[in-house]
């Protein structure tokens, strides 16, 4: 018989927005590009404690890789894993070098003062969960194609990803994520114009 994962929750991410979600250790997050191109700012913050948090330097140092691949465990400032990358349907082009937008790189970007960030997403959608959390972790910046050249300088490409594409990672602990469908319109890795992202919660496979 096909494994069947149950779908216990759908969220859809409108462009430019942000959305936070519980989910349990076990548990599986999977994440849709809808229309394609579409880059979203992953976070992930211990359940208990949002000041322990998912922490792309010291996942770099876990894994010594530059970029996720499927398999990847991705751990927290106190080391600890937190998700585990466990499918990915998307052309495997994913960041973890790049800061999230906020309201300084729209500024320096000549945006109006009221341009969203993924920074204002995250501190938004975890407002709206009655979590509340000091600073901006480093993103896992899922379908951000920034290839590194032989020189060591960073190019910002067109995300890649297609229509329909996912990448779902499983709770290590449980936790909180957030997930920024990027508003970033300035820089072209949205192609421009940002799209929406969906959300599923989805629990351990069964036969």
């Amino acid at each position: 018989m096909t494994p069947v994962t149950p779908v216990c929750e759908s969220i859809d991410i409108p462009a430019g927005e942000g959305r936070a979600v519980f989910v349990d250790a076990g548990q599986r997050v999977k994440i849709i590009d809808v229309e394609g191109q579409q880059v979203g700012d992953v976070f992930a913050f211990t359940r208990g404690d949002v000041r322990e948090y998912h922490s792309a330097s010291h996942t770099r140092a876990h894994v010594n890789r530059l970029f996720p691949e499927v398999g990847e465990q991705f751990v927290t400032s106190l080391r600890r894993p937190i998700l585990t990358l466990v499918e990915d349907s998307s052309p495997g082009r994913h960041d973890m070098l790049i800061a999230a937008c906020d309201a300084a790189r729209y500024a320096a970007l000549a945006a109006p003062s009221d341009h969203t960030s993924c920074a204002q997403n995250m501190h938004d959608a975890l407002a709206a969960v009655g979590l509340a959390a000091d600073i901006v972790p480093q993103p896992i910046n899922i379908f951000m194609d920034i290839p590194v050249g032989k020189d060591g300088t960073l190019s910002w490409e067109t995300a890649t990803s297609r229509p329909g594409d996912s990448i779902t990672f499983e709770a290590d602990i449980d936790c909180v994520v957030v997930v920024s469908a990027c508003p970033q319109d300035l820089v072209d890795i949205n192609a421009g114009t940002p799209t929406p992202l969906r959300l599923l919660i989805e629990n351990g496979a069964t036969t």
